[in-house]
């Protein structure tokens, strides 16, 4: 009982850092949500704003999952703690570029940061995958998510340069 407490306390801590740091780059976001971004120039297939929200709530619970199930093998194996500052460093990119786009409003410097942030996803997913491979599927959707965010970001920039 003990066990299955530490463990449920142990994901519930990993999803809501994975939460927060959402909620921190939602902050960014707001300032510039409904004024700024609203009077740039959008493709066509630019989602509804009310999108967003709920797509990402999903993804930062799904982080948070994959980050505890590898969290679990223990932070003694080298390969574990790589998965892990991997995730981290992803993480912090993914609040950066909240930051840089909506912000800072700069769409071209969020476009290079998200190709990074691209990368230590695929790099995370990876890892994770090869230590425990449902975690590793915990971030596929999250993978697809930023690589059409990716070309949403390069669209903006294209359209308001």
């Amino acid at each position: 009982m003990r066990t299955q407490l530490k463990e449920g306390v142990g994901l519930a801590v990993a999803i809501a850092i994975s939460l927060a740091v959402g909620g921190l780059g939602g902050i960014a976001t707001s300032s510039s949500v409904s004024t700024w971004y609203q009077n740039l120039n959008k493709p066509s297939w630019n989602p509804p704003s009310w999108v967003f929200g709920p797509v990402w709530t999903l993804l930062y619970i799904l982080m948070g999952v994959a980050v505890w199930l590898v969290w679990r093998l223990g932070w003694a194996s080298p390969r574990v703690r790589t998965a892990l500052v991997l995730f981290g460093a992803q993480l912090l990119f993914n609040l950066l570029w909240s930051v840089i786009f909506f912000g800072l409003r700069k769409p071209g410097w969020a476009l290079l940061e998200i190709i990074l942030l691209w990368g230590l996803i695929l790099a995370t997913l990876v890892q994770f995958y090869r230590l425990r491979p449902e975690s590793g599927l915990l971030l596929v959707p999250y993978q697809l998510w930023v690589t059409f965010a990716t070309a949403l970001n390069a669209a903006i920039w294209w359209l308001n340069r």
